[in-house]
């Protein structure tokens, strides 16, 4: 405590104000003196704390990613195929249905899939007959790669020169399933000899193209006995328009039965995708917030422990004149110090966990502002109401009862 000491006429005696320093100095000290003890009670807070940045962080950054991927591949993709009638029976596309749709209007692009039911794909010939890795043979539109928005990983994608002949472009799961990546091998598909002409980069938009063998329309025609008729029609319509050209596309596809067509948005299942990932959040953040919980008990049991093992500190301090305000002030400043130590410890560590895992899956680091500030103000609410029984505790100690230690 400070202050000039008053004149025997300038009345009785007042305890000094301890200034926010003064108390900020003196919770500082009880810390040092206890350095191990700190550390662990700090270490409980900044698990929590960094538990909770490193969800909201991670769930950011995911989120910022699915953004990107959107603003890149588009959200005008449509996706139509053939749903069922009023009895249950699978509605099939008519064979102009590609040209039909591409004379809307809006649209700005248009490509089909069609699937090859009786074709089948193996490495070689001497494969087992159903050993196909569940890839699936289609006739594709050499227009199908920029509708989707899809990339060739290795080779080339199908062209005017190649879709006519015996080759195949497979999807990247696909590849994968049959081992092979490498442009210029022979795949045994549909009972005859296919040249492999490239292979896929995964298509977000359009999955189902990932375990896919996909052939020209005119070699399916010739090789495989293709009908013509399309299963998924891909369309891209301008962005203002894209809720109009869905409202017609049933009826334009398949005008005699426009109630068997199915039209989606494939990038509403990323959109869906998000929210199941929001509500992830949720429960880890409740996950976070038990383990911050658990952290503020231990400060509150530290400050217990602090107070007993203090008390002829106590006794002393309210023997020279500290009031039991001051008292509680002290006790109270160190576990909102203690508290905030592990708070930023943990806002830092969080943070840290949240660059690595979004480094390591090629996201954008994306840590709110909000969150790290929220973590913060947790602990100190947290140090504050783990602090206030010791620091009570301390205060009502009469200096006598302090110093003998009873």
């Amino acid at each position: 405590m400070s202050g000039t000491p008053p004149s025997p006429s300038s009345g009785p005696l007042r305890p000094a104000r301890l200034r926010p320093a003064d108390l900020v100095r003196l919770g500082s000290t009880g810390l040092r003196t206890r350095p191990l003890r700190v550390f662990l009670s700090a270490l409980g807070i900044a698990i929590g704390v960094a538990a909770m940045v490193s969800v909201v962080g991670i769930s950011s950054s995911s989120r910022a990613e699915v953004d990107r991927r959107l603003d890149s591949l588009g959200t005008n993709l449509l996706r139509v195929a053939p749903g069922k009638d009023t009895e249950g029976q699978r509605v099939r596309l008519p064979e102009k249905a590609v040209p039909m749709i591409g004379r809307i209007g809006p649209v700005a692009d248009v490509a089909s899939t069609g699937t090859v039911p009786d074709a089948a794909v193996y490495r070689n010939a001497h494969i087992p007959v159903g050993r196909t890795g569940s890839v699936e043979v289609a006739a594709a539109d050499s227009g199908l790669l920029p509708a989707v928005g899809g990339t060739v990983r290795s080779g080339r994608w199908l062209s005017a020169a190649t879709e006519e002949y015996p080759a195949v472009v497979l999807g990247a799961k696909a590849a994968q399933r049959l081992d092979v990546y490498t442009p210029g091998t022979r795949l045994w598909l549909g009972g005859a000899w296919f040249s492999l002409v490239g292979v896929l980069d995964p298509v977000p938009l359009a999955p189902e193209l990932d375990s896919s063998a996909l052939v020209g329309h005119r070699a399916a025609r010739q090789y495989l006995h293709y009908d013509g008729r399309p299963t998924t029609v891909y369309v891209r319509a301008r962005e203002d328009r894209v809720s109009a050209v869905r409202d017609v596309l049933a009826a334009t596809a398949n005008p005699r039965q426009p109630s068997g067509v199915l039209v989606s948005r494939p990038s509403d299942a990323l959109a869906a995708r998000e929210a199941t990932q929001s509500a992830l959040t949720g429960l880890l953040l409740g996950l976070g917030g038990v383990a911050l919980l658990v952290g503020g008990v231990g400060v509150g049991n530290t400050m217990v422990i602090s107070v007993l093992e203090r008390r002829p500190e106590i006794g002393l301090r309210r023997s020279l004149g500290a009031t039991s305000g001051q008292i509680r002030g002290q006790f109270v400043a160190e576990s909102l110090l203690l508290s905030a130590l592990g708070g930023l410890a943990g806002t830092v560590l969080g943070t840290a966990i949240t660059a690595a895992y979004a480094a390591v899956r090629h996201w954008p680091t994306e840590v709110p502002v909000w969150a790290t500030a929220a973590g913060i103000a947790t602990t100190l609410v947290i140090g504050a109401l783990a602090g206030l029984y010791p620091a009570v505790r301390a205060g009502r100690l009469a200096p006598t009862e302090a110093l003998a230690g009873t």
